[in-house]
Order: structure tokens, then C-alpha cells, then sequence
């Protein structure tokens, strides 16, 4: 599963402070819940699931599944007499056992619509399976199932534009197991723990094309226009990474070795298939070596469906992602290395870490999840280079350390209110950045060679964390018991404080180390690399206490102390070092976070000389990131920095090999509002990159806002990302009603990144449109938009906010019906926020 919805967009102002005081609140709220003192077991295991068999067609009018399953099962270790099995929201028909080919009628009871309790026909023992028929309608639409802020529904089953009503979105079929909703479309042991094998045959319109775990067995048509399509998964995997896919979808086939690798796309996005996905086949080769272990499925598919309820999902042989993943070449040319690609990466590698070998309960999710968001950066620095690796680590801790609540959590967590608590930054962000550090402490060769032990352990069974110290610890032969009870069962991490003092005399460097967090105090390994007389000098060193004390010898006084010289550290730090100190540690030192610690470190002093060397400097780094960083960081009202860096930033905008710092380049030009560069911005609109076109109607918007809202007009046939928010800007500031449709559509259509990319500037149009019934038509998007995302804690304030300025400016163009809308909006999204802070 990989999270990229709301919590991977770039918050800035007023939302992102309302999130993290949010966050806070419900941090101390969930401190106090009783639910928190649950000890959450791992599930006795009392029946295992041995294979599922299911024949299953759709009532697209109802929204309804019917269903028809044979599970096999028998007794883990004791004798038993009785089965529950989870089934949701479901009409059940039937209940039998299997016996000499009949199904001889079992009785039961249905508990609370969730749990069947089913009284077998004798006592099994576990030398003996049987099978269980059950013959029932799922009708996911009906089941009040609660969602998260990581999987924001959970009925399990999803009917999309069944009628074929909503123009522009086809019709689609698609489910969501994990954590516990496969049970709402089939009857079975819904827990991670359990492994079985499955036989799914789907009947549905002809004209679909489906999807599922496994092999396509066979495919029959049928007389009344549909077919059947029979999936069969010969190797066991957990019920929560069952899927099924139907609707009008364009299968590009590729291979990784024999292996079958397929893309499945709306007919809109197939020709970009190989653009989309063909990394692939690179990847799981890449895995596959680095691992140990090769592949383990028969097949690997990749299908991008519509409405998608998070942000990916790795069902075994067969991921389902979100729509953010797909695009067309020329929204690919922005993208980089974007959150579509890493999310490409990251279910891959669930296939290992996930599927072939299970987390044994939520409690233990980090052996899947944690491993998931590591391999991000790991394919980073084999694909792109080191300099990419680093920024997204560094990315995924800052997410880490900006949710303050985090830092009470365990990674391991035995207690927790709810499962899908456990979805969450520590999991993933911290839990890979844990990772990183083992691997930098052990070294590669024995780090892999523990995943490898670990993985062929625990083939098609499950894992747990203690499962992964004793493989770690057999390849490396070293003591990791500490490392555990640190990260893993341990909360928070070092507030590391770091202070120098040389001196001449005995030609000595001192190093003061503070650890300034309450709770535990961190052990910890790592470099310190001195700079002095030319040459750099590594020492491996420990800190073991709050205060710690390092000494080094030197014959001249260091130039550069670097402490944590790989960069690996899960900390906050603050690093006393002189600007002096991090202009030499920008040009000296090698990697990507020596680099932005620097830029950091001078962008708020560029009055002083050295501020200004490792800026202009960094304008010309070899990392695209750390130029726009730089871009971004000018003071263009200083005189020697608009001096130095104006022709840099003229060249950067017109030459640079990267269309994101083009267009960072030329929104910063932009702001410049210098009637000498409009004929570079119309040359930017004749860029194929959208963020190029978009950077450049920001500047012509700047100097003609006129003969801006004409150019944004001409593109509104083709637009995307970017350029599209640069015209909603050009709208919301010049257009009338006549752009108002555009500005609605692309905004209520988008997803919740567009949306929430596009909602300032959508709410400053629908303040000012001249059009009353716009304006209402746009504080009902509004509200839609915030109600819809109120799971995602600060939203349903940040949007009422929005609605209370739309309220005072209507009320300014004397339009008391829009003004009232606004305001019954926002109390509508505040007795929200109350009713859920209760």
C-alpha cells in the first residue's frame, strides 16, 4: 500500500499548520482513548485457510455481487468443531459442507452482519481439511464501513459509474483488501496471519476485460453476452491481496525474462503504456539480484483504475493503482522521478516484502510497509543516482519529523485504536529511514544477505520483526538487540544538538554532542569526517550518552567537521557550524544533504558574503533538486545577489537540461516583472513542458494581464498540471463568467492533489466572478471538497476558512445569497471539525 494522497502534497501556510496542530490534537486525544490500553494480539490461529474458490457476476444496477465459494480448510493444531469466518454487509443463502460431491446444509449464526460462526458437521483434527460452500450476495454499497486517512473507504468492493451516467469516466470494477475488506465480497479468515490459494471465475460483459491474482486459467463465452474468465493463483498468498479489475481496459504486454509483465490502462493512456510503466522489467530484474531471490509469482500486472480509495495497493501478481501514476508524454516529461514512479517501485518490491513473506499482524506492518518506502530510494540511487536516493530519504523524513505525534510511537505497536492506525509516517517514512541506517551500520553485503535469509525463511509464510533481527544477525554475525529495542520497539528519536571548539595550542578538535529529546537516549554509530590541510580523514565513532564528547587531533585547524559524513542519521539536528564552514562543506563535501544543509544555512543571511557564494553556486549545482532549491532561496532584493544571479537564472530559464528549473527559473523572472524577458516567455509557451508553458503565462500574466487571459484561452483544449494551475491563476485574477466552466471543471473533476493544488486560486474566483450562481455553484464544490476529505485532519477548517473570506467578498459585491452559501457552508465544515474533536 503506498499513501500517496494528501499527505504527499507540498502543504505550505495556512493548511499546513492547521494539519500539524490537528494532528497534535488528535495525538492527545488518541493518548486518552481506552482503546489505546488494548493489548492487539496476534489472532489465534484455530482454522487455516488451505484455498478459496469463488464464481462471482456483477449487478452493476444494484451494486450488488453475487457469489458462490468453496473454501477449504482444516484445523491448525486443535481438534475443532466450529469456523467464523469474517463476511460484511452480506446476504448469506446458504451454508453447507461438502461431502462426496453434496453440500449437506451446516447450521450457523450471523453475527452483527460481520461474522459468521458456522457449526461444522463433526470434530476435525489437523490431519484432516473440508470444504465449505456458501452461497451469498455482497452489497458493498450498503455496508457502513469506516475508512482512514490512509484508506479513506473500506466496503471492499467498488462499483465505478455502473449506469455509465457520469460523462468522461467509464465504467470500472475494482476491489480493496487490505486492511480487512476483501471480506466484504467473499466469506473467509480475513486476517493477514492466513495463506491460501485461489480459483476466481468472474462473469461479466463481454466488452470488459478483466484482472485478477494469478494466472487466466480460461475464458468462456456465454450465450446472454458475457464472459467468464477463470484466474488461478497456485501459490498461497493472505486474503487481504485478493483483487479482481473489470471494465474497458488496454492490456500492453511486456516480459522480464519468460515472465508475462502487463499494463493495463484506459484506452486514453495506453499508447504511453512503456512511458508509464516500462521500467518495470528493469526493476524486478534489479530486486531480483539485489534480493537474492528472484521474482516469485508467475506473472507481474499493473492496471490504473479510476477513484481509487488511496494510493496503490500491491494485491500479488496484480498492483492496483490510482490515477496520479498514468499520464500522457507530455505530462511524463515533468515527472522525474515523481510519486507515480516511486510508487511503481514501491509495490513492486511488496511482492518480497508483503506478499511472498506477510507481516504476521498489524502490529508488525513495518516488515511490509517500512520495507516498501526504503525500496524507494533504493531504486533511486540505482536508476538516477546517489543525489536522488538522498532527496527522497530527506524528503521522507522531514514527513517524518513534521507530524509531532510520531515521535510517541513505537515502529512495532501492540496497542493502537484502530488497525489502520498503523498506516501511518512512522510506519513507512521512519520505519525506511530505520532501514537505511541498519544497512549504512551493517554494510550492503551483509544487509542484503539478512534480507535474503529472511525472505527464504519465510517463503510464503509470515514475518515479524524479531524475525528480521535473528536473519540480520546470522548474516552479519553482530548483536542487534540494541538496534531493535532503540528503533523498533522504541518511541521518537534524537534532537541531536552539535556544538565545535578547536584548539591551537595541543591541535585539537572537540566535538559536544547533546541529545536534547525526552524518553530514551540513542546509541549511536556513525562518521565523522575531518577536512584540514587538503585531505579528508574518516573516524567511525559512537555517541552513547545525552552528552558526549569527541576529540580529534589535526595538524591545522579543521576546515570542515562533518559530523554524520553519510548522512544516514534519523534526527533533528542543529549543527552550530560557521557560514564560513558551510561554504567550504557545499564545495567540498559529496553529498546531496552536505549540499542543502549549506543552502539551509544561507538563504536567511544573504547580506553576508559567504550566504551568497554557496547560493549562486548552488544555482549551478549537479542536482536539479538543489537549483530549484537555490531558485528558489534568492533574495532578488538584495543588489549583489539580483546582480550575480540574474544572468544565471536568464540562463537557467532558456538552456537548462530540466524543465522543472527552467520553469522555477522563469516563475522567479516572472516576479521580476521585466518588460525585457516577455520575448523568452513566449518563446517558454512554445516549450512541450506544461510546467514550462505554465511558468511562462505566470510571467506574461505579470506584464500583460490582458494578453495573458488571451494565451491562457488558447490552451484550454490542452493543458495539464502546471500550465493548468497558472490559467486558473490567470482566471481567477482577470476571467469572467465565460471562464468560469473551466476553472469549475477542472477543479471538481480533479483528484484530491489537483484539487488541493488548484483551491486557493479557486476560491479567489469564486469570491470576485461576477456571476452569483458561479459563486454558489463554487462554495458547493468547496464544501463537497472538504467534507470529502475531512478524514484527513485540518482540511474541514482550512476549507471553512476559505469560505468565510468568499463570504466577506460577496458580501462586498452586496450578493447576500452567495455571502449566506459561504457561511452555511463553513459552520457546516466546523460543526464537523467539533462534532469529531468530541
Amino acid at each position: 500500500m503506498n499513501l500517496k494522497t494528501l499527505s504527499a502534497i507540498a502543504l505550505s501556510g495556512a493548511l499546513a499548520l492547521s494539519l500539524n496542530n490537528s494532528y497534535a490534537q488528535q495525538a492527545a486525544a488518541k493518548a486518552d482513548d481506552p482503546a489505546m490500553k488494548i493489548y492487539r494480539e496476534t489472532p489465534p490461529k484455530i482454522n487455516d485457510l488451505v484455498n478459496t474458490k469463488l464464481d462471482v457476476r456483477f449487478d452493476y444496477k444494484k451494486r450488488y455481487m453475487y457469489g458462490k465459494e468453496w473454501v477449504t480448510l482444516r484445523p491448525h493444531f486443535y481438534p475443532t468443531d466450529s469456523l467464523r469466518l469474517d463476511a460484511k454487509g452480506m446476504d448469506i443463502k446458504n451454508i453447507s459442507v461438502v461431502k462426496n460431491g453434496k453440500n449437506v446444509p451446516l447450521k450457523y449464526k450471523y453475527e452483527d452482519s460481520l461474522s459468521l460462526a458456522i457449526n461444522l458437521d463433526k470434530v476435525y483434527r489437523n490431519n484432516e481439511s473440508y470444504t465449505i460452500y456458501i452461497d451469498y450476495t455482497s452489497k458493498p454499497n450498503q455496508l457502513k464501513a469506516k475508512g482512514s486517512a490512509a484508506i479513506n473507504d473500506a466496503k471492499g468492493l467498488y462499483f465505478i459509474n455502473p449506469d455509465g451516467t457520469e460523462k468522461d469516466k467509464p465504467t470500472q470494477i475494482w476491489t480493496q483488501g487490505e486492511t480487512e475488506s476483501s471480506s466484504a465480497w467473499f466469506p473467509t479468515i480475513d486476517k493477514p496471519e492466513q495463506k491460501t490459494t485461489d480459483e476466481i471465475s468472474m462473469t461479466v460483459p463481454a466488452k470488459y476485460v478483466t484482472l485478477s491474482n494469478g494466472r487466466l486459467a480460461s475464458q468462456k463465452n456465454n450465450a446472454d453476452g458475457t464472459r467468464t474468465d477463470t484466474w488461478k493463483m497456485e501459490l498461497p498468498h493472505s486474503p487481504y491481496l485478493f483483487m479482481m479489475a473489470v471494465g474497458d481496459f488496454k492490456i500492453y504486454h511486456d516480459k522480464w525474462r519468460n515472465k508475462e509483465v502487463n499494463y493495463y490502462l484506459e484506452p486514453k493512456y495506453a499508447p504511453y503504456a512503456k512511458e508509464i510503466f516500462g521500467m518495470t522489467p528493469e526493476l524486478i530484474e534489479f530486486y531480483s539480484k539485489t534480493l537474492g531471490v528472484d521474482f516469485p509469482w508467475n506473472k507481474y500486472s499493473q492496471i490504473v483504475v479510476r477513484d481509487y480509495v488511496s494510493g496503490a495497493m500491491e494485491n500479488t501478481t496484480a498492483t492496483l493503482h490510482g490515477e496520479y501514476v498514468q499520464g500522457t508524454h507530455r505530462e511524463l516529461i515533468d515527472r522525474y522521478y515523481d510519486a507515480g514512479r516511486s510508487t511503481i517501485a514501491h509495490e513492486l518490491f511488496h511482492q518480497w516484502f508483503g506478499d511472498y513473506v506477510t507481516c504476521e499482524s498489524w502490529s508488525n506492518l513495518t516488515v511490509n510497509e517500512s520495507f516498501a518506502d526504503f525500496s524507494e530510494m533504493l531504486w533511486a540511487e540505482h536508476k538516477y543516482g546517489k543525489d536522488e536516493a538522498d532527496a527522497h530519504s530527506y524528503e521522507a523524513l522531514e514527513n517524518y519529523l513534521a507530524n509531532p505525534e510520531a515521535s510517541q510511537k513505537d515502529l512495532v505497536r501492540f496497542h493502537y485504536n484502530d488497525k489502520e492506525d498503523m498506516f501511518d509516517v512512522v510506519t513507512y517514512q521512519k520505519g525506511g529511514r530505520i532501514l537505511n541506517m541498519l544497512r549504512n551500520y551493517l554494510g550492503d553485503a551483509a544487509f542484503f544477505k539478512g534480507l535474503n535469509i529472511y525472505l527464504k525463511t519465510n517463503a510464503f509464510k509470515n514475518g515479524e520483526a524479531q524475525q528480521l533481527r535473528l536473519a540480520l544477525e546470522e548474516a552479519s554475525g553482530r548483536d542487534l538487540n540494541w538496534y531493535f529495542n532503540q528503533w523498533y520497539y522504541g518511541a521518537g528519536h534524537p534532537v541531536l544538538d552539535i556544538n565545535y571548539k578547536w584548539d591551537d595550542a595541543s591541535k585539537t578538535e572537540t566535538v559536544y554532542l547533546a541529545q536534547k529529546q525526552d524518553g530514551q537516549t540513542f546509541k549511536l554509530p556513525f562518521a565523522v569526517d575531518i577536512y584540514a590541510g587538503g585531505k579528508k580523514v574518516r573516524h567511525k565513532v559512537w555517541m552513547n550518552d545525552k552528552m558526549d564528547t569527541l576529540t580529534f587531533h589535526s595538524d591545522v585547524k579543521p576546515d570542515l567537521v562533518n559530523v554524520d559524513g553519510d548522512k544516514v542519521l534519523l534526527a533533528l539536528k542543529t549543527d552550530n557550524k560557521t557560514l564560513g564552514e558551510y561554504a567550504f562543506q557545499y564545495a567540498n563535501a559529496p553529498l546531496y544533504l552536505d549540499r542543502l544543509e549549506a543552502i539551509e544555512a544561507a538563504q536567511n543571511k544573504q547580506t553576508e558574503k559567504d550566504a551568497q557564494k554557496i547560493i549562486i553556486a548552488a544555482l549551478k549545482d549537479k542536482y536539479y533538486g538543489l537549483r530549484i532549491k537555490a531558485i528558489r532561496a534568492l533574495n532578488m532584493k538584495n543588489d549583489d545577489i539580483h546582480n550575480a544571479a540574474l544572468p544565471v537564472l536568464t540562463s537557467l530559464a532558456q538552456n537548462d537540461e530540466n524543465t522543472l528549473v527552467r520553469a522555477a527559473a522563469m516563475n522567479l523572472l516572472a516576479k521580476l516583472k521585466l518588460q525585457d524577458n516577455m520575448a523568452m516567455f513566449k518563446q517558454g509557451l512554445k516549450s512541450e513542458s506544461y510546467a514550462v508553458q505554465g511558468a511562462a503565462l505566470n510571467g506574461i500574466d505579470q506584464l500583460d494581464p490582458a494578453q495573458a487571459l488571451e494565451v491562457a484561452k488558447g490552451f484550454e483544449k490542452d493543458n495539464s498540471g502546471s500550465l493548468t494551475t497558472a490559467m486558473v491563476g490567470v482566471y481567477a485574477e482577470s476571467g469572467k463568467s465565460a471562464q468560469w466552466p473551466f476553472v469549475y471543471q477542472h477543479f471538481n473533476d480533479g483528484d484530491i492533489n489537483t484539487k488541493f493544488m488548484l483551491i486557493r486560486k479557486f476560491a479567489l474566483m469564486t469570491s470576485t466572478v461576477d456571476s452569483p450562481a458561479d459563486a454558489q455553484q463554487g462554495i458547493e464544490a468547496l464544501k463537497e471538497a472538504g467534507m470529502k476529505y475531512k478524514i484527513y485532519n485540518g482540511v474541514a477548517p482550512f476549507v471553512a476558512g476559505l469560505l468565510n473570506n468568499i463570504k466577506d467578498q460577496r458580501t462586498k459585491l452586496n450578493d447576500a445569497a452567495s455571502a449566506n452559501a459561504a457561511d452555511e457552508a463553513a459552520k457546516a465544515l466546523n460543526e464537523t471539525k467539533d462534532k469529531e474533536a468530541k
